[in-house]
């Protein structure tokens, strides 16, 4: 079958290759047989364990509510074939084969779906006692640390550091977060949208230090570069992550600068019959009028089908989704859809100082981005008025009564 055959979506291709057997690799695999595909679809995956759910490892798992996270999925019934503990070592594009650490694997049309790797701390490498919580082996690594309630020293006060301090004290561990910027979630919220989320550590009983970096890590402590030395049973890394794409140098494919495939809005690759999605990708947004790359749950839920109808066709379908996060920390249902980096006007929902505010970022009159901490039904509407691109009242939207949906323009 020829490349340019299958470019035209007349027919299928016979072999699917998808490289990750994360949310965002299964979901293709998954969608590929939803929407037709009945050709041969091979997932390869590096770790040993049945391809899971990892927004359960911070929470149930971690706590020893949960074993486990297995997707809920009969690979077999679908006729899914899983290799594991199979790593992905090169791409060849031009002879379209993957190199494995089981051999090489021949395909028609390949999906990359790698994820992400958390970003380790400098010089921390083989210290005992330093965790990163990204994989099930890290999870279970954590949780007889959390049962024995050591000190817990957390480096980074973003979103999987207030996720796994908010887990860490609710095991009875003293937790202490340790953040370079001046606020929580330095990188991802404006600084007067944060702010309000400084108390919530202070009222959970987490020591939260700000302006703070980590000079060395030593066994038992943490010493910050002002020479404060911070008793730590364990200390957990929490710093953010980069794209999984490593093993793609030499291959050819278009990498951004900060290792993101990039991706275009059907979520092809600069090679023939090379897709990508999930955390591993970028990919420009019409709606929002940059390239995003979003490293959520949501993408890659959303990003598989997608490919799946680029594959099948007969396409082109485009992506650009209204991104959607959520996180659960310090009692709270934090909850987040849209971009707000382009918006030239913020409103507030409801007294941020309170259980339940919501933050709304507009440009030009339009609603493109919004914040619900314990007002998911503003999360709901607001999510359906940033698609449709609804004018909105200003002063209507700013009374926390008003359902979100009635303060249009």
């Amino acid at each position: 079958m020829s490349d340019q055959t299958q470019e035209q979506g007349t027919s299928q291709p016979r072999r699917v290759v998808v490289v990750g057997a994360g949310m965002a690799g299964v979901q293709t695999a998954v969608a590929l047989r939803e929407q037709g595909f009945t050709g041969t679809v091979t997932m390869i995956g590096a770790e040993p364990h049945q391809p899971y759910d990892r927004p359960p490892l911070s929470k149930a798992v971690l706590l020893g509510k949960a074993e486990g996270s297995a997707f809920d999925v009969d690979f077999e019934a679908l006729g899914l074939e899983l290799r594991l503990g199979c790593e992905a070592l090169a791409l060849r594009p031009e002879a379209h084969v993957l190199d494995t650490s089981a051999g090489p694997v021949p395909y028609d049309v390949l999906v990359l779906a790698t994820g992400a790797e958390p970003v380790r701390l400098p010089g921390t490498e083989g210290v005992p006692g330093v965790h990163l919580l990204r994989t099930l082996d890290d999870a279970e690594r954590l949780r007889p640390v959390l049962a024995e309630q050591h000190d817990i020293v957390v480096v980074g006060a973003g979103w999987i550091g207030a996720e796994f301090a908010t887990a860490a004290r609710g095991a009875g561990c003293a937790v202490t977060v340790v953040e370079a910027a001046d606020r929580p979630l330095a990188g991802a919220l404006p600084a007067e949208v944060a702010a309000p989320m400084t108390a919530w550590y202070a009222d959970s009983g987490t020591e939260l230090r700000t302006r703070a970096r980590v000079e060395r890590v030593e066994p038992g402590a943490v010493v910050l570069d002002d020479g404060t030395r911070l008793p730590a049973g364990a200390v957990v890394v929490g710093i953010g992550a980069r794209p999984a794409t490593a093993w793609l140098a030499g291959s050819g494919i278009a990498l951004g600068e900060h290792g993101d495939v990039l991706a275009d809005d059907h979520l092809r690759t600069s090679a023939p019959q090379v897709y990508a999605v999930g955390d591993c990708a970028s990919f420009p947004s019409r709606r929002y009028g940059e390239r995003l790359m979003i490293h959520h749950w949501d993408n890659a839920l959303q990003g598989p089908r997608t490919v799946a109808a680029n594959i099948v066709g007969p396409g082109p379908a485009v992506y650009d989704p209204v991104p959607y996060f959520w996180s659960e920390q310090f009692g709270r249902f934090v909850q987040y859809a849209g971009h707000h980096r382009h918006a030239d006007t913020t409103l507030w929902r409801g007294d941020p100082t309170g259980p339940a505010w919501t933050v709304c970022w507009l440009r030009e009159g339009r609603l493109v981005a919004l914040l619900a901490v314990g007002r998911p039904r503003d999360l709901a509407q607001g999510r359906r008025l940033i698609e449709s691109g609804t004018p909105m009242d200003a002063g209507l939207l700013t009374d926390p009564s008003r359902p979100l949906k009635a303060a249009t323009a």
